[in-house]
């Protein structure tokens, strides 16, 4: 599965790497509600979490609907490039109507209508109906956040701006500057990369989730992620480009803005000492799960793990023909879990320890991303 940005006929002068302080606010939120997700960055949540006072922990919990599981859209950058500043990016996201504010705020999972260009959940009983469906099922503080919301957008618009500027105030502005130098350097080394090599590889440095397709004469960015939609970067009602975000705070998740209307926005990890070259798509972690899902081939892993063995060797260690063990080695070769390394006329397979001892961790990306 993936999503895909229409990018034919963009000029590759609109594709703009720069931070957003509003998208790194929201992921450090994400983080601090879903710390489990971000084993990486235990210190910084623990500590974090245990300063924040009562009135504001409670009032995060209250609002956590916007950015636990699904980021909503009006905490990701709509414009052309991001604001300098917090307040700025805020100004920005003050400035859409009550409609457009509530159908972006509530994107809050990963809903089949995500891609279409449904009504706001103000002007229509099936979009209203809808949001407050998924709300209540993920809690009774979050139906009646999304109810206030929906009874009272000015009001709650309000309430919402004065918890960010609190969170501000009270960690972020530290945090923002500690990692903003890290973040400005990122986005400034992909746009060097955009001019001298190409949109392809800068994408591939952000994440080789991220490729370019080219076919017919169309031209395509597609993320390899566990969801599935459809938008474009040259849309002329908000203008031609897309937005990639750096974060210090994002690893494992890979976050793409692809609602009709909004210029694309994908959002990437910057390197950090959690973050590691993953499996690349989550194809491979299929593969090399389903490799491992066979009694016969967790034998052989387990002989192979400690010392390099000959095809006829396994064959008579474990009772089974060669043919056979063949069979298995190639399925354990196609996954990437075996190095094979030839002496003479023998042919040596040893299981890439390394590889498989991260298989924890990449399947967590796989299925976070």
């Amino acid at each position: 599965m993936s999503l895909v940005i229409d990018i034919t006929g963009l000029p590759e002068e609109h594709v703009v790497f720069s931070p957003s302080p509003l998208a790194e606010l929201s992921a450090a939120l994400h983080a601090l509600s879903e710390p489990s997700h971000h084993p990486g960055l235990h210190g910084w949540t623990t500590t974090t979490l245990a300063g924040l006072g009562p009135d504001l922990a409670g009032r995060l919990s209250d609002a956590d609907i916007l950015w636990r599981s699904i980021r909503s859209d009006i905490l990701l950058p709509g414009g052309p490039r991001p604001g300098a500043t917090l307040a700025e990016e805020l100004d920005s996201v003050d400035r859409l109507d009550d409609e457009r504010y509530v159908r972006a705020a509530l994107e809050i999972n990963c809903s089949a209508d995500y891609s279409g260009e449904g009504p706001s959940p103000l002007v229509d009983e099936g979009a209203r109906r809808r949001a407050l469906e998924r709300a209540a099922a993920r809690g009774p503080k979050q139906l009646e956040f999304v109810r206030h919301l929906l009874a009272d957008p000015p009001a709650v618009r309000v309430w919402i701006r004065r918890l960010l500027e609190d969170c501000d105030r009270a960690f972020f502005a530290d945090t923002w500057q500690r990692v903003r130098g890290q973040l400005t350097a990122d986005a400034r080394h992909k746009t060097d990369l955009l001019r001298r090599r190409g949109l392809a590889e800068a994408l591939a440095a952000a994440s080789s989730a991220i490729t370019v397709e080219e076919d017919g004469g169309g031209r395509r960015v597609v993320v390899d992620k566990l969801a599935q939609g459809r938008t474009t970067a040259v849309d002329p009602a908000v203008g031609p480009g897309m937005t990639m975000v750096p974060t210090a705070f994002g690893w494992p998740h890979l976050l793409v803005l692809h609602a009709p209307g909004w210029r694309p926005v994908i959002e990437y990890p910057v390197a950090s000492g959690e973050l590691r070259a993953g499996p690349g798509s989550v194809e491979v972690m299929e593969r090399r799960l389903e490799a491992l899902a066979h009694p016969v081939r967790i034998r052989l892993c387990r002989s192979l793990a400690r010392a390099p063995y000959t095809t006829g060797e396994l064959a008579n260690g474990l009772g089974i023909t060669a043919p056979e063990v063949s069979r298995h080695l190639k399925a354990l070769r196609e996954a990437g879990l075996l190095t094979t390394r030839r002496h003479g006329r023998y042919v040596q397979h040893r299981l890439d320890v390394t590889v498989v001892a991260r298989l924890g961790s990449d399947f967590l990306e796989a299925v976070l991303r």
